[in-house]
């Protein structure tokens, strides 16, 4: 077999390169030819015909996708490209309150959450009304969320209606949501890595004092635990419900039982791997080889 990683077409740090490397490295111990591409090194085309044309597709049995843009993607599979992940988990999980709708009635805890509406209008105010009522309905303090975003980016803690409107009109012009403030995981979450429908492993992340996000690239420290079975089974039904051959599920304890915070297609795992032990590279390009040999 002869296999494609894709990364990032403009990658912000070498992460990026290890996390494709060291997948690259276990697939090639398992006997698959695999290269390493950033996306915009590859070349894909829709034809004025309606043909989706990508002439270097036809060199690989499969791709494992590590970016998160969502039309090359949906392009190679109308070629019939099977990706690691797919492109419609892909987008799901870019999107925030997109992973949360997909969540939603599958029997899982999430925070209670409200969408803002989008803006189109330069220049336009922010909606006193509906920040009322996010308030009286969410409490402050409050968490925002812009819809799009990584390593703890774009989330904001808001302790009152004159912070609230300052955030507000910041990210008006974004997609964005807000969330109930759950004070008893605060600065603390667990984040599962899934491999094949099957949880690989737990580390607990904590944040540095003074932070409520416990994201590593903020400062947060980790450290493997084991977790009760509840926590287990939430972190393989996110995956199942999204499709997800590999992520990263972010999990807030509660007395109720895990709430889902996040979920990351591409969870970077080089963190996970000094603080647990545990090879996810090798672990994700044994079930790759396993599901392309059925």
């Amino acid at each position: 077999m002869r296999s494609l990683i894709i990364i990032n077409g403009y990658p912000r740090g070498e992460k990026f390169f290890t996390q494709g490397k060291s997948i690259q490295k276990s697939l090639e111990r398992l006997g698959v030819s695999t290269d390493l591409k950033k996306n915009g090194e590859v070349f894909a085309i829709l034809q004025k015909d309606g043909r989706v044309q990508a002439e270097f597709a036809k060199q690989y049995d499969f791709m494992v996708y590590l970016d998160k843009d969502k039309y090359l993607p949906r392009m190679l599979e109308k070629l019939g490209v099977r990706l690691f992940n797919r492109s419609e988990s892909i987008e799901t999980c870019d999107d925030k309150m997109l992973t949360y709708l997909a969540l939603s009635n599958s029997g899982l805890l999430l925070a209670k959450t409200i969408s803002a509406p989008l803006c189109y209008t330069e220049g336009a105010e922010v909606n006193d009304t509906f920040l009322r009522n996010v308030a009286d309905e969410l409490g402050f303090p409050l968490v925002a969320k812009e819809c799009y975003g990584s390593f703890g980016t774009g989330v904001h803690l808001v302790h009152g209606m004159p912070e609230l409107k300052e955030v507000a009109q910041k990210c008006l012009q974004k997609p964005h949501l807000f969330q109930e403030y759950l004070a008893e995981s605060s600065g603390r979450d667990v984040r599962v890595i899934v491999v094949g429908g099957t949880a690989l492993g737990c580390m607990e992340r904590v944040a540095q004092a003074g932070e409520f996000r416990s994201n590593i690239e903020l400062g947060g420290t980790g450290r493997k635990v084991e977790l009760p079975s509840d926590y287990i089974k939430t972190a393989e039904r996110v995956a199942e419900v999204l499709g997800l051959d590999y992520c990263g599920v972010d999990l807030l304890e509660t007395r109720e039982g895990p709430v889902v915070c996040e979920v990351n297609s591409n969870a970077f795992f080089e963190g996970f791997e000094q603080v647990t032990g545990l090879n996810v590279s090798d672990a994700y390009a044994a079930h790759i080889v396993k599901t392309m040999k059925k």
